[in-house]
């Protein structure tokens, strides 16, 4: 194999191995919310490197099923949820 094959071989593995070491790492929390807006309720799951950060992406999810424009998400995103429920 020449040097510059080997090289190349050697990066793809590298590169492989940071975005395999950082994904795993954002699902360090995990998240499903409920919110009911306008009459319509819907539940969304996600994963956040923080609590926060897992929260905030499940309600901005579950708003963008439930409303369209930024007026409706803006509310939808203060719309306290039906429920929050942590997993492991």
């Amino acid at each position: 194999m020449s040097k510059p094959v080997l090289v190349g071989v050697i990066l793809l593995a590298i590169v492989a191995a940071l975005i395999v070491w950082s994904s795993t790492g954002l699902r360090e929390h995990r998240v499903e919310v409920c919110i009911t807006y306008g009459g319509r309720s819907v539940c969304r799951t996600a994963s956040g490197a923080t609590e926060q950060s897992a929260l905030r992406q499940a309600q901005d999810n579950a708003c963008a099923l439930l409303t369209s424009g930024v007026t409706g998400s803006i509310a939808c995103g203060q719309t306290a949820p039906d429920r929050v429920t942590w997993m492991r």
